[in-house]
């Protein structure tokens, strides 16, 4: 469904595209970050720098990659075209595959640096009482490392949303399986037509405002209420 204005389909396919990816990557980047805030071993740097690569490298560079390295000629390509009769990349699983991996450092930097600020004292404390690493986890670690989680979760979804050159490059612009608003809003601008070019864009931007605005508000409420003394 679509308008001269709103490309519905397009939206829709950006806002599951969205929360798949943060369904998938979230739980896996909160276990990593929490590794990677409290352990030290050889190669560690070598590791973060790897993990944040997509945040230097140009988009089209890691959608080159990803195509390659997803593509029918490469092995994980050929696996899964034989697995399921159906190509990696020019395909929403394709999508999903390319928008955990560029989003890592938008979920895994966040939540890294709300647990380095959990002391050490807590964890000890804890293990001191007889909790076990789930419960630590659950009832310890994650409400003092929650704002973290939320600008994570917040960054990841926006920056989802407004992903274009891996998702053209792995993607290309399938209407209702790969068009994302972002490749659609780039369609229009090729097609001259500026004024449904310039609705979509604006819809992006009010709504990255308003998920932000809201998250730093709630970031801040949860840390207020955490610092207060328990009595």
């Amino acid at each position: 469904m679509s308008s001269p204005g709103m490309d519905f389909t397009a939206l829709r396919l950006s806002l599951e595209l969205g929360v798949v990816t943060v369904l998938l990557l979230l739980p896996l980047a909160l276990m990593t970050a929490r590794f990677l805030a409290w352990r030290r071993f050889p190669g560690k740097s070598l590791l973060e720098a790897a993990l944040a690569v997509p945040l230097v490298l140009p988009p089209t560079v890691v959608g080159y990659y990803l195509l390659v390295g997803m593509g029918s000629g490469s092995w994980l390509g050929e696996w899964v075209e034989r697995m399921t009769g159906q190509s990696l990349v020019f395909s929403f699983s394709g999508l999903v595959v390319a928008s955990v991996i560029v989003n890592i450092p938008f979920a895994v930097q966040p939540m890294q640096r709300a647990f380095e600020a959990i002391p050490g004292e807590v964890r000890d404390a804890a293990a001191c009482c007889g909790m076990g690493f789930w419960r630590t986890l659950l009832t310890v670690e994650l409400p003092l490392a929650w704002p973290g989680v939320v600008t994570a979760f917040v960054l990841t979804f926006a920056h989802t949303l407004g992903e274009f050159g891996v998702v053209l490059m792995v993607g290309g612009s399938i209407p209702g399986e790969t068009q994302t608003i972002a490749i659609a809003i780039y369609d229009r601008v090729q097609a001259f037509d500026y004024a449904a070019a310039g609705q979509m864009s604006l819809l992006l931007l009010v709504f990255s405002l308003l998920v932000l605005a809201l998250a730093g508000g709630w970031g801040r409420r949860i840390g207020r209420r955490d610092a207060l003394p328990r009595i």
